[in-house]
């Protein structure tokens, strides 16, 4: 993390995928999760590839939700929400800039992605596909509350599946588990 961004807190909002601030962390998403897969940067070619076969044009509303995070005011992480059904959303394109990451970033934009999925979309139940080398992912969702689940989509790429639900309790749970003193690991 550069110096720029010491001290600095995170605040996510709404905004339309297709503002440049959106665009760019997209961008920054596939170009991040492509490499990881491949194990080699990623070509420009390959990206606008990948971005032309993967649109995200509906998580705008009806269809889905779009926030962005801006870390000290920096476009930093970005979460993506799509209505499955009336009471089921589906979490997707979860990204914290490698400069941004272990600030919290994931953590809250999961948070407030779980919340517009209630509040602006209705839903009741979160479900979401990750690949098996997307440890800190699945580590997050395991933390949040998230279960494991049978394959619900065919997503191409996908090896594991969550689902949370999305009720007031659940959510006392997670926060009880965050306010608790963390005890020292052992040797």
């Amino acid at each position: 993390m550069d110096a720029l961004w010491n001290n600095a807190s995170w605040d996510i909002a709404p905004l339309p995928v297709g503002h440049p601030d959106s665009a760019a962390l997209l961008r920054a998403y596939y170009d991040d999760i492509v490499g990881r897969h491949h194990g080699r940067p990623v070509t420009d070619a390959e990206l606008d590839e990948v971005l032309a076969e993967e649109p995200s044009d509906d998580l705008t509303a009806p269809t889905g939700h779009f926030l962005v995070g801006r870390y000290g005011g920096r476009p930093a992480g970005c979460v993506g929400l799509r209505v499955l059904d009336a009471e089921t959303a589906e979490l997707t394109r979860l990204f914290v800039r490698p400069e941004a990451r272990g600030t919290g970033g994931g953590r809250r934009l999961l948070e407030a992605a779980e919340r517009a999925a209630r509040e602006v979309l209705g839903a009741r139940v979160m479900r979401l596909d990750t690949r098996g080398d997307l440890v800190e992912a699945r580590a997050l969702y395991a933390r949040s509350g998230y279960a494991e689940i049978p394959d619900y989509n065919g997503a191409r790429y996908a090896e594991h599946w969550f689902e949370k639900r999305l009720d007031e309790r659940t959510r006392e749970k997670i926060r009880e588990k965050e306010d608790r003193p963390s005890r020292p690991r052992g040797r």
